[in-house]
């Protein structure tokens, strides 16, 4: 039985890297490069201690540090909780009740490791930071999921998502939306629309392009087309031309009326998305090659991850995907939360079935491998941060659901990963205890997120958005000690 007692959250005391490393470090002499060091040596012999995996010295070093700020961001929602034991923080050692039936594989990272069901990402492990040390106290899914996507412990009800806030300081100059959302939130346990799907105080100006109202609404589904280009059948796009002129032509002789030239700017952004091609371009993953679509995996998942990077290409600041995995065969659709993985839709967590670990985290270790891969050789990389986490992470202990094994809810500890976007590669951020239950240390709060991810786009997450222009910050958090 799992001790749930609070002396479980009390930290050891922290080890570092070897004193031969800290000489390397310390040396003025020293010709170690830093990503030789955060790649290679420091993470090592630390990796069972916790913490990062690198020296304060290290991250406060002007080596690790880069000018370039990412210009966009990909952010993948593994909505329903993934298990951190059975991904990225497996405990071989603890008892087979906790552990599960996966073994850990070693990564291109010394001392790290991660599930077996993630063999591609292991093998690029020096691509992404790990956060192993992701803490809060609320086990329910829209609650959960409005606190991550607002980057807050208490949103209020109007708050804007980050996305919304990129947008607004962070927007796009090209034809196209800031921000776009490819398949929507689905079931009881989605967040209200107001927390996603609105600009929240910002504004409807700040809300994504939604894609994939429905399961099937999906690049994964063949002939599928965006519908959002689409008219009525008796506004046609010459139509829409004529009117058009006819607005500007009322527009020209009056700007007197305060909001006039903010609203004139949306009404110029969506009349080029409709009447261009760059947008409708960047939707259509049909122009690419059979094999890129077949690198990235026939079905929702990759497909969706293969319309953001085209999307990101076309100057969209941010592409979030809802990680919904599609279904095995055989299955009956029941949700799109392919990871809320209690046992409760007749299929078991360690299952093959689109609601089972078997199933969902290959497909999902394969298509985000490729994703990164796909971007750092088209040069992307650096210059775009990829986010991958849930609202929550499962309980150590594996429990009996209504029709089969599962792991339930659990808030907590669990992880996440970040890569490109100047993250360093090849690191761990804080840590668990021996059952992955507590955070040991270095615990990172919801706002601590949300300010690293708005830091790693270079925005400043003191940055004041209110109406009154000092009352609430972008974000209350501090960004991790590796962004700068």
């Amino acid at each position: 039985m799992l001790d749930d007692s609070p002396t479980q959250r009390v930290p050891p005391a922290p080890r570092f890297a070897s004193p031969d490393l800290l000489l390397q470090m310390t040396n003025p002499a020293s010709r170690v490069s830093r990503r030789r060091i955060v790649q290679s040596g420091v993470i090592g012999a630390a990796s069972m201690a916790g913490g990062l995996l690198s020296l304060p010295a290290l991250l406060q070093a002007d080596q690790i540090r880069t000018n370039s700020k990412p210009r966009s961001c990909i952010f993948i929602y593994q909505y329903g909780g993934l298990s951190q034991l059975d991904s990225w923080d497996p405990k071989p050692n603890a008892p087979a009740e906790v552990r599960g039936p996966y073994k850990p594989i070693a990564t291109a990272t010394p001392g790290f490791q991660v599930s077996e069901l993630m063999p591609r990402l292991a093998l690029l492990s020096n691509k992404y930071c790990v956060i192993r040390s992701m803490s809060h106290s609320v086990p329910v899914h829209n609650i959960a999921n409005e606190m991550l996507l607002a980057g807050s412990s208490a949103p209020r009800k109007d708050s804007p998502s980050l996305g919304s806030i990129i947008s607004k300081v962070r927007p796009s100059q090209a034809a196209v939306p800031s921000q776009v959302w490819l398949q929507k939130f689905g079931g009881g346990a989605a967040p209200a629309d107001s927390s996603y799907l609105t600009g929240g105080f910002l504004g409807m100006g700040h809300a994504p392009m939604l894609v994939g109202e429905r399961h099937d609404d999906n690049p994964g589904t063949p002939g599928y087309q965006v519908r959002a280009f689409e008219s009525a059948d008796d506004l046609l796009l010459p139509r829409i031309g004529e009117r058009w002129r006819l607005l500007k032509q009322l527009q020209s002789g009056d700007h007197s009326y305060g909001a006039a030239t903010s609203f004139e700017s949306m009404q110029e952004r969506a009349y080029s998305m409709l009447h261009g091609p760059d947008a409708k371009r960047a939707f259509d993953v049909e122009q690419e090659r059979p094999e890129v679509r077949d690198r990235y995996g026939r079905h929702v998942f990759g497909q969706n991850l293969l319309m953001a990077r085209r999307l990101l290409e076309a100057g969209v600041r941010l592409v979030n995907v809802v990680a919904w995995m599609g279904l095995a065969p055989n299955d009956k659709f029941v949700s799109v939360e392919t990871w809320d993985m209690h046992g409760n839709a007749g299929i078991g967590i360690f299952d093959n079935g689109w609601n089972g670990l078997g199933y969902a985290l290959p497909r999902a270790d394969a298509s985000v491998a490729t994703l990164l891969e796909d971007l750092e050789e088209r040069g992307l990389l650096d210059s775009t941060l990829v986010v991958l986490v849930g609202e929550f992470g499962r309980t150590p202990k594996i429990s009996r659901g209504a029709s089969a094994i599962g792991r339930d809810h659990w808030p907590n500890c669990y992880s996440a990963m970040l890569a490109g976007g100047g993250i360093p590669g090849g690191t761990v951020y804080g840590s668990s205890d021996d059952t992955a239950a507590w955070v040991r240390d270095m615990p990172v709060r919801p706002e601590d997120f949300g300010a690293t991810v708005l830091a790693s786009l270079g925005i400043d997450p003191s940055t004041r958005l209110s109406p009154d222009g000092f009352t609430l910050p972008a974000s209350a958090g501090q960004p991790l000690p590796f962004v700068v």
